[in-house]
């Protein structure tokens, strides 16, 4: 698929996903119904409820990990929010960042933009905004931010490359990202890399964890750490939907693994 093409179908996956709950959420690839890869999101997704600023609005149980958590952030930040959806991160983070700090989420679904808008009514805040756009080409002035965020959301862009430079842009000097993503050890199927569903179920988008942390510190990005990494094992029956019994067998016994991380890099 080309880069253009690969973004209208994460941009329809998401709108659908914007208008159904977080229990329908989770039982689907991302959202996106039975007719999707049928992944339990569940298997990716964190438990926020326990952190303040939490928002049960905001939770449309899509993420693969809690960055707010391992951020390092501080009262009166300014905080970007890559691929914010329907803001809960942004709200995580506006709870430790306070009123004196800044919270901007950006997202290319006009749909979840919309959400986030309501819910940011609902609660009132005046430092929470939202950014319609592209992560790899982020309509944001360059030294913006203090601390980056992202959440199961740079797997689904095509060109990492450039959105890392992107997020080495909008940092200011001495800023830092925290970000969740899902990587893979080792080679997918055939099947499962090719398939339009598997990339929105943020499968087939994911790269290599070596390729991945290289590309962090290609675009200019030192300290450089692992923050938290599980395994993410995705049912046989889900499986067997792109590829062979025997297919499955070699996936099973090989030592392929998909993964879910959190990673930290400052910009120098």
């Amino acid at each position: 698929m080309k880069p253009e093409e690969i973004k209208q179908i994460v941009k329809e996956k998401y709108s659908e996903i914007v208008l159904q709950t977080k229990e329908e959420n989770e039982t689907s690839c991302c959202g996106v119904g039975s007719s999707c890869c049928g992944t339990d999101y569940t298997i990716f997704s964190e438990n926020y409820q326990k952190l303040e600023g939490y928002n049960a609005d905001a939770d449309l149980g899509l993420g693969c990990g809690l960055p707010t958590e391992y951020a390092l952030l501080k009262k009166g930040d300014t905080v970007i929010d890559l691929g914010s959806g329907a803001r809960n991160d942004c709200f995580v983070a506006r709870a430790i960042v306070g009123d004196e700090g800044l919270v901007i989420g950006l997202d290319m679904t006009e749909a979840m933009l919309k959400k986030a808008e309501l819910n940011t009514q609902k609660l009132g805040f005046k430092n929470v905004q939202f950014v319609l756009g592209d992560i790899e080409q982020m309509p944001l002035p360059e030294s913006k931010a203090d601390v980056v965020i992202s959440n199961c959301v740079l797997n689904l862009v095509p060109n990492k490359a450039k959105a890392f430079s992107e997020i080495f842009r909008v940092l200011k000097s001495g800023g830092h990202f925290s970000i969740s993503d899902v990587v893979i050890i080792g080679d997918l199927p055939e099947n499962l890399k090719k398939d339009a569903e598997m990339y929105a179920g943020c499968v087939s988008g994911a790269i290599d964890k070596s390729e991945y942390l290289q590309l962090i510190e290609k675009n200019g990005f030192t300290d450089i750490q692992i923050q938290k990494e599980k395994e993410v094992k995705l049912p046989d029956e889900i499986l067997l939907k792109y590829i062979s019994e025997q297919e499955l067998d070699a996936f099973n016994n090989s030592k392929t693994g998909i993964y879910s991380i959190t990673v930290f890099a400052e910009k120098p």
